[in-house]
């Protein structure tokens, strides 16, 4: 049923896309028989596909990488926050998807988040350090499913495609009137008609006019027609997924309720956040003209009105009830939607006053950096940074030295005893087993580590190989694996 859905979301969007070409066909061909009368109209065709193609591909090789980059997004390790990591691993079992997605972090405040690459087995979740510090287990289960339906009906590479040539327009169309502009008096003599010399039509002229300045706006509604259906429809799976449209719709309150700017976003990646982080300031509100998000007021209402179910037919009751309009599930999706029950809600485990929000984020954020959190023994939190270069770091309450959690590579084998010890970290020695890429286990001598965990905040030590291990707040395992070694060390 879920391929049915994605079929024909697919089929949907690819007539939009179809009208996107052929709007970006006819402006190449118009401009290319203005610039050159003889001739030019194809040379301006093959120049636009040629632009667009170049684009694309740089787009499909290295757009997601690129998009991380300028994000600031930074990979995390389950150890980091385990929490997120097993509820991205929930949703993605809940969508069917073969491979996990890589999990990213930007250490922003503001609630956010987002979700790339061009396909499923080469994909990321990427959430800001504000919406973890703010919402549920519930709430944040919601925002994940919403991005996971992303991956899972496609839309990453059809928007990217349609978001470049959006872009290719939007180029050729300025290209063509700044050269009007600056061109003056001689571009009139080079255009005007003539006898026998091969002018350009007046009428030609015009309608290239026409169509550059026009071009980008038909292009925006169109792609604003896509990008707003995938979201609500993005909406609709995620509520299928959890079983709870209220997560959600709670999520993306607290999301449109704050003010705080994203600087990791940009005119480019603002599309493809769960809530539109550019935002206009007019009496206080978001305007929702040229948008690529459907107003948030609406998306809330619809998944608040699913009080019967969290399948996609509760969804398209939702809709339709709401807006007044059917068909956002197609009907043969529809005919074979299983009735999806709802489920109970969740603990609400997220920081309630806002001193203890602002402290989360911000022992995230230096998580997410590096920092080395450091407990002593009379219980004083120390929070060391990663250029810091001493080995140890003197308690400012009762002046006990700490050792700081850094081992280098070559100096392992013989300090890795040392810091452990310093670190609260008993070794044994023994034969542990290791599993390489392939599957095949491999008897070697290894250090098989305990760190003793002396409260329930931020705590840092060392692996065996050097690597800081952090535990969060959200830790409950009894083990943590090093992602660098692949050695367990066992929390006690």
């Amino acid at each position: 049923m879920m391929w049915e859905l994605i079929s024909a979301n697919r089929r949907r969007s690819l007539g939009l896309f179809v009208g996107m070409a052929a709007l970006l066909c006819g402006l190449g061909y118009t401009i290319g028989a203005v610039v050159h009368p003889n001739g030019g109209g194809i040379i301006g065709l093959i120049f636009a596909g040629g632009l667009w193609m170049v684009l694309a591909s740089m787009s499909i090789f290295g757009g997601g990488s690129l998009v991380l980059r300028f994000s600031h997004a930074k990979e995390v390790s389950p150890d980091i926050h385990p929490r997120l990591h097993n509820i991205v691993e929930e949703m993605k079992i809940a969508a069917g998807l073969e491979k996990m997605p890589k999990v990213y972090i930007i250490d922003e405040r503001a609630p956010n988040a987002f979700a790339t690459g061009l396909s499923p087995d080469d994909s990321a979740v990427v959430v800001t350090a504000g919406l973890l510090s703010r919402l549920s287990r519930d709430e944040l289960q919601g925002v994940i499913g919403h991005e996971v339906s992303h991956i899972m009906n496609r839309d990453m590479q059809f928007m990217t495609l349609a978001s470049i040539m959006l872009g290719t327009i939007v180029i050729l169309s300025e290209v063509f009137l700044r050269g009007m502009w600056l061109s003056g008096g001689g571009s009139s003599r080079r255009y005007r008609s003539g006898q026998g010399g091969g002018g350009t039509q007046p009428a030609m002229i015009v309608l290239a006019i026409v169509l550059a300045i026009l071009g980008p706006v038909f292009a925006r509604l169109l792609y604003l027609a896509i990008s707003r259906r995938r979201e609500y429809l993005a909406d609709a799976c995620s509520a299928r997924l959890t079983r709870y449209p209220a997560g959600l719709a709670d999520a993306l309150e607290k999301i449109s309720s704050e003010n705080i700017p994203l600087h990791a976003a940009s005119q480019a990646t603002a599309p493809m956040f769960i809530s539109s982080p550019l935002r206009e300031k007019k009496g206080g509100g978001i305007s929702s003209w040229g948008n690529t998000h459907p107003p948030i007021g609406k998306r809330i209402a619809i998944l608040r009105a699913m009080t019967q179910g969290a399948g996609l037919g509760a969804y398209e009751r939702a809709f339709a009830d709401t807006e007044g309009e059917k068909g956002l599930i197609p009907s043969a999706s529809l005919k074979k939607a299983e009735t999806v029950a709802l489920r109970e809600p969740t603990a609400d485990d997220a920081p309630t006053s806002p001193a203890d929000q602002e402290r989360s984020v911000l022992d995230l954020m230096r998580a997410v950096n590096g920092f080395a959190f450091l407990v002593c023994t009379c219980g004083m939190r120390i929070k060391v940074p990663p250029d810091f270069e001493g080995d140890s770091v003197e308690c400012p309450r009762c002046h006990r030295k700490n050792e700081v959690p850094r081992a280098k590579e070559s100096d392992v084998s013989d300090a890795a005893t040392v810091m452990a010890a310093a670190m609260g970290v008993t070794q044994a020695g023994g034969v542990a087993g290791t599993r390489s890429a392939a599957g095949a286990t491999t008897g070697r001598r290894d250090q098989v580590l305990e760190y003793k965990r002396r409260g329930t905040g931020w705590e840092s030590f060392s692996c065996a190989c050097g690597n800081l291990l952090q535990l969060s707040p959200a830790f409950r395992g009894s083990q943590l694996q090093c992602h660098k070694c692949n050695r367990i060390t066992r929390i006690i």
